[in-house]
Order: structure tokens, then sequence, then C-alpha cells
């Protein structure tokens, strides 16, 4: 026993720098593949049809499930916040909870999740498939980047598609927490939405826009970094999806929290 102590003592200790330093690896080449697909984004001819393409395909899978996450979520906070608002005797203060809660935390984190989960994980197979057909090498054979051909269009449809769903997460948050609070809770339409401005800045839309794009350049440059690097086997393709989902989630809510502080520190809530 003491010798295998002393054996598997050692091993481990060595192990750790190499998996931080294996991690460390990934992270640079995460960043070199954005890098690389931003800097040809001005050579908009040889991406422009792949880019139609890819946001049409993103828009049609992530629509539907936005919608039909966000009306029951704006209804549920609706109806917690609804109670809670008439012990206290502020029911008119609900519609601002509600919305400032979708604009300033639910519509990116909600819109990112979907791309992640719904648009990511098919751009990781995509992506793991072409590397098992050898596409991508047959690109670099012929003089062909793949990450300005393939991984530029995705990133930049993805980020567009972001934003445009946390604006429909919004919308459809809003709706069901004014079916709820209005008709279910007696509260006025007026009070609803008078509290919602009375508390919104035009800084918190552009903030959760700006949320949203970066949380979607993040799920796709992610999505296609696992896909390019997988293992040249089905299985290897099946991990690269997992692991893309679940890296994708950490990034956003981590960059999340950075943002979100950042923000509140330089423009405090209105109260």
């Amino acid at each position: 026993m003491a010798v295998a102590k002393e054996v598997i003592g050692p091993l481990s200790a060595i192990d750790i720098p190499r998996r931080v330093h294996g991690l460390l690896d990934e992270v640079g080449e995460l960043f070199v593949i954005a890098l690389e697909a931003v800097r040809r984004t001005w050579d908009v001819r040889n991406w422009v049809w792949e880019f139609i393409e890819q946001a049409w395909f993103l828009a049609r899978v992530t629509s539907l499930p936005v919608i039909l996450v966000s009306l029951p979520l704006g209804a549920t906070v609706a109806l917690q916040v609804g109670q809670l608002a008439a012990q206290l005797g502020a029911q008119s203060a609900t519609g601002g909870t509600v919305v400032v809660g979708l604009v300033r935390e639910v519509a990116p984190i909600a819109a990112a999740l979907i791309i992640a989960g719904a648009g990511g994980s098919a751009m990781t197979a995509d992506m793991g498939a072409r590397r098992i057909r050898d596409e991508l090498s047959a690109m670099e054979a012929m003089a062909v980047n793949p990450v300005h051909r393939l991984v530029t269009p995705r990133l930049w449809a993805a980020s567009l598609v972001s934003m445009l769903l946390a604006s429909l997460v919004i919308v459809s948050g809003a709706a069901g927490g004014f079916v709820f609070n209005v008709l279910l809770q007696d509260v006025t339409p007026g009070a609803y939405f008078d509290g919602a401005v009375s508390l919104l800045q035009t800084s918190d839309l552009l903030v959760t826009l700006l949320k949203a794009w970066l949380f979607g350049v993040v799920a796709a440059v992610v999505a296609c970094y696992m896909g390019m690097t997988c293992a040249a086997s089905p299985v290897g393709v099946g991990r690269a999806v997992n692991r893309a989902i679940v890296v994708a989630f950490l990034l956003v809510f981590a960059l999340n929290y950075v943002i979100t502080t950042v923000y509140f520190v330089a423009f405090p809530p209105r109260i």
C-alpha cells in the first residue's frame, strides 16, 4: 500500500499540470478560430449564401422552442410575483418585475441556450461529419480555408438569430405574464405596462442585445471548434456534441455574470 501511494502521488501531481496545459491549449485554439473567422468577415461574397442558409436553419429550428419556453416562463413569473405583490399591496408592480427580468437576464440567456442546444448541436454534428469524410482536409488541399468558408457564416448567423430570439423571448414572456396578471389577478392592462416602462432603461435593451450577440458568437464558435477537432469516428462526433453544449452553457453563464456585474456598476438600476 505504501508503494502504491508513492506511485499514485507523483503520477497525479504530474497529471494535473498536463491537464491544465491541455485546457489552456484548447482555450487558445478556440480563440484562434474565433479571431480567424472574424478576420475574413469583409469577404462577404465567399460566405453570404452559406450565411443565409444557416440563418434560416437556425431561425427554423429555434423559433418555436423559444416561444414554447417563453410563454409559460413569463406566466409563471407573473403568477408567483403577483401573489407576493398582492400580499404587499403592490400588484401594479408585477408587470415591471416580469418585463425587467425578461429584458435584463432571461431573454439573452434563453436565446443562447436554445441556440447552443438546438442549433449548436447541429453545427457540431455537421462539422464532425465533414471531418470524418475528410472534407476539411480536402478544402485545405484546394487552398480553401475551412474556417473562412464554414465558421464565419455560422458565427454571424448564430449571433444575428440570437439577437432576434432575445426579442422574441421578451415579447412572448411579456404576453404570457400579461395574460396571467391581467386575467387571473385583476391587474389593469395600463398598470401592467406602466410598471414595465417606468423601470426599464434604454441601456437595458442595448445591453440585452449585446449579450445575445456575444452569446450567439460563443455558441457558434464552440460548436464549430468541437466538431472540427473531434475524434474521426461516429463516437467522437457524439462526444463532441455533448462537450459543445456543456462548454457553451458554462461560457454563457460566466460571460453573463461578468457583463451584468460591469453593467450594474456603470448603470445602477432605476428604483
